[in-house]
């Protein structure tokens, strides 16, 4: 029923792959390389923005991750992966937010990809670039410390919600740069956060591993 078109080192299609999981919904890929110059025009009918994932269910074709995150919670059985109260319920929303608008270019396109993807593929990194991605990822870390929930989930509240499954696929790829480490581990709430959900299922099940040697992948 639900066939989901994205690419594989994607940290957005492994997003809407973590809710599927949390929710129990079975479902098939497609594997879409957004960087590609010849992307299939089929995809391009549902996709005009060239961008991943896409999620068909039946006959519904939905893109944008947060859109797509919202329907699949609301449309299956399941755990509710979003609060019931109105407090933690804009903080999830804050918190996307600002993941998805300030914490992506740095902590992924920069930092991850210059100090970990594109030494895999033998480029070598662009210190500049590397150095504004940590900067830029430590603005955004400093402003998520300084909002997310004591402990446990980051909005709050004793329940997982879709903030922190759109946050921990971005903590998995800075964090797997040194210098993105050791800043996780400077923002306690952060770090005792990293420290439960880098080991729950849904994280580790959708794992992307690593390219080795494939050139036409030029970010993740």
């Amino acid at each position: 029923m639900i066939v989901l078109h994205g690419y594989q080192y994607s940290v957005y299609l492994r997003i809407v792959r973590m809710v599927l999981v949390e929710k129990g919904v079975p479902y098939s890929r497609v594997e879409v390389n957004p960087f590609a110059s010849d992307m299939p025009k089929e995809y391009l009918n549902l996709h005009p923005f060239r961008r991943v994932p896409t999620l068909i269910h039946d006959d519904y074709v939905l893109y944008e991750t947060q859109a797509i995150t919202r329907y699949i919670d609301e449309a299956f059985a399941g755990p509710s992966l979003q609060p019931v109260h109105a407090r933690q319920r804009a903080r999830m929303t804050q918190i996307i937010s600002i993941i998805d608008a300030y914490g992506y270019l740095p902590m992924v396109r920069q930092v991850f990809s210059q100090r970990v993807f594109g030494p895999r593929i033998g480029r070598v990194a662009d210190e500049a670039q590397l150095r504004a991605g940590i900067e830029g990822s430590s603005r955004v870390l400093s402003a998520l410390e300084s909002i997310v929930a004591l402990d446990g989930p980051v909005a709050g509240g004793g329940d997982w919600s879709l903030a922190d499954f759109h946050l921990a696929p971005m903590m998995a790829y800075l964090t797997a740069a040194p210098e993105g480490e050791s800043a996780i581990a400077e923002r306690a709430k952060l770090a005792a956060w990293w420290d439960v959900i880098r080991e729950r299922a849904s994280l580790r099940d959708t794992d992307p591993g690593f390219p080795d040697g494939e050139r036409a992948i030029e970010q993740a």
